[in-house]
Parts: C-alpha cells; structure tokens; sequence
C-alpha cells in the first residue's frame, strides 16, 4: 500500500523535518535525530504529535501522521510493535470535546492495510480501530465480519490471550453500537477459546454471554451455551438457572424464577417485561412441537393473556418466522405448520433421520411405479 508521506525526501530528512514542524507548534522535542535510530525518532515525534489536533484543517493533520505512517511501515517487524502500540494509543485516545473521531479511525485504518497482510502487528491496530468505532458508534468504518476476523486471527499466529482480547473487545464495541446479534456470535467465539483447563477464568465472559443472549430481542436458541466449559462452570449459580429456563422452561418458571430474585434480574440490566416477552415466545414454540391446531382459550391461559391480546401475541410470533401458522379467526385458532425446536439433542436427530428413511422409500415406490407404466406403454405400442 502506498501511503501518502509528509515530505518525499530520504528518512533521517523526513524525521528532522517533523521534528521541527512539531516544535514549530510548540512541542517539547529536541530537534535533532536520536542517535539510537528511527525506533526512538518514531517515539519521540509520536508523543509530540498530540499538538497536530490543534490545527484547523483535517487535511493538514491527516498529512502528517501519514508522514509518521510511512516511517512506522519501514521500522523492521520484531523492533516494530512497541512503536506501533504508542502510535494506536496517541490516535486512539479522544479528549473530551474532540469530534475528529472518525479522521482519528482513518489514519488507524491507514496504519492497518498499511501493514503487511500476515504480520501480528495488526492485532494492535484492530483492537485500537474496534475499540475507538465502538465508543463513537462508528463501526460501519471497522472490519468487523466475523469470519474475516477469524481468518485474520489464524493468519497472524497470535496466542489465545490476544485472541480473547480482540474478542471481548469486539464484543463491548458492538453492544455500545447495538449489534447485539453480531455480539452474542463474538462472545461464543470467546468462550470458545477456554479450554476445561482454564474454564474457571472466563466466569465475567460466561456471565455476560448469557447475559447478551438473553437481552438479544432476535435469540431464541440458546441450547448451545450449555455445552460451552465456561458455562457448565457456573453450574449451580442464578444466572445459569436463569439460561436453563430460557433454554427449555416455560413462563411460569420464569415468573417465580422472577418473584424469588427480583434483584439479581435488576442487577443483570435485564428487562422483566422483556424477559417476559421471550419466555412467552419460547412457551408458545414448545407449545406447537407437539399440536397441528392451538384454541385461543389455551393460548391464553398458557401466555397469560387478555382475550384481546391473543391475536396479536400470535402475529408478534410469526413475525420472529421461530413459527410458521395461520390464523383461523371465525373458529378462534391457530392452524400450525412448523416451528423451530428450543432444543435439538439426539431424539431430533433420530426423528430426522426417520423422515429421510420414510422419504427415501417414498422414492423408491415411485420409482418402480414410473418403471411399471413405462413398461405397460411399451407394451400397448407393440400391439
């Protein structure tokens, strides 16, 4: 990538040169070189660089730091990284009143793609470019695909602490910006990278991956967690009480789960009304596993309804598309024609496994039906 630079002239030149601009703006900076080589130059002009921000134009203070940028990408990789975390803080830290967040992202960005594909360095700046998108609900400017992310983490060999870091930084970005979807598939990922060794250290990361799950208005399906170690470590505890009920409880489980600790669900910022809303979806999908036809007297009894708010209750549900169902308005019902499973174990499988064996043979008998007329045709042509 060619990055835009200061000044085209040899780098000792271009290192002077900023040197004295910055302290033309009033900088604590000697204006000679280091006599230790660029790695220092590099230091001492990127914590003098703060006074750039005090100029006016975007542009001028964008030429800059891509003039710093241009020296950073020539430092050797194994001398680079403790030059390219200074420079990640000094863009990425924004004083209060600076509105050039974005303007600070693009230069982070230019850094980032900068960077040789494959170099570790890039874990730096992406955790800085992630965390400063997130504070200023500015994501759209980060890479944040997942499956990018994934590659980029494989690529550039960095070790499962540093991996958990860029998770857990992604994921708090994304509930600053309310990407709670895309949040509760980081933290998964997160919990992921503990193994049974080192399980009991991702207790805060479990509890707040139940907690994202269940403050997810679009997550339904959360039998998965309880196989993630982290999570089956907080066996025992409310909160992992609290994801069995919305695992494969029904409502009323809910609501004494609810009268018995009222203060732990405050504490977790969850919603009761919310809450509220999810477990009546979830009883209602267990409901249709089982039934063809629902009345709406069952439905009310079972979501604890008014009559009046039956029938917008089940238009909510099929809204989610978690069922599929008409209503029948004159007979008072709800004609149901598939719903998602809460849970999905072996017994799902086996009923899978039956209906592709019962399709199959289905095929079979066709097959030699179609073979029976081909051959009756053939033989009335002969006739």
């Amino acid at each position: 990538m060619n990055v835009p630079v200061f000044i085209d002239i040899p780098v000792p030149h271009q290192t002077l040169e900023l040197r004295t601009f910055l302290k033309s703006l009033g900088a604590e900076i000697a204006e000679e070189n280091a006599e230790s080589g660029l790695c220092t130059d590099l230091k001492n002009i990127i914590e003098a660089s703060k006074l750039c921000w005090n100029l006016n134009n975007d542009a001028d203070v964008e030429m800059v730091f891509n003039g710093i940028i241009s020296l950073l990408l020539l430092v050797p990789a194994a001398e680079a990284e403790s030059v390219v975390t200074l420079f990640c803080e000094k863009v990425g830290k924004v004083p209060d009143g600076d509105k050039r967040a974005a303007l600070r992202l693009r230069m982070l960005s230019t850094l980032f793609y900068g960077l040789e594909a494959g170099t570790s360095l890039r874990y730096v700046v992406l955790c800085s470019l992630v965390r400063l998108a997130g504070h200023h609900d500015l994501l759209s400017m980060v890479p944040v695909d997942l499956d990018q992310i994934k590659n980029w983490i494989t690529q550039w060999s960095i070790s499962p602490a540093k991996t958990q870091v860029l998770y857990r930084t992604l994921h708090d970005s994304l509930i600053a910006c309310n990407m709670r979807e895309l949040a509760t598939k980081v933290m998964i990922e997160l919990l992921g990278t503990y193994t049974e060794d080192n399980a009991s250290q991702a207790r805060e990361d479990a509890h707040k991956c139940i907690v994202t799950c269940l403050a997810d208005p679009n997550t339904f399906l959360m039998d998965h967690l309880l196989s993630l170690k982290p999570v089956k470590f907080l066996e025992g505890e409310l909160i992992h009480d609290l994801l069995t009920i919305f695992v494969s409880g029904k409502l009323n489980q809910y609501q004494q789960f609810y009268k018995n600790n009222k203060d732990f669900i405050t504490s977790l910022g969850a919603s009761h009304e919310e809450n509220l809303r999810k477990m009546r979806l979830l009883t209602f999908m267990q409901m249709c596993e089982n039934r063809k036809e629902m009345d709406f007297s069952l439905i009310q009894e079972e979501m604890q309804l008014e009559k009046d708010q039956v029938e917008e209750f089940v238009i909510d549900v099929l809204k989610t598309k978690a069922v599929r169902a008409r209503i029948d308005q004159i007979q008072e019902k709800v004609i149901i024609s598939s719903t998602t499973f809460r849970t999905f174990n072996k017994h799902h499988w086996q009923v899978i496994r039956q209906h592709l064996s019962d399709w199959l043979q289905n095929l079979n008998t066709l097959d030699v039906n179609f073979q029976s007329v081909s051959l009756i045709q053939s033989q009335v042509q002969q006739q």
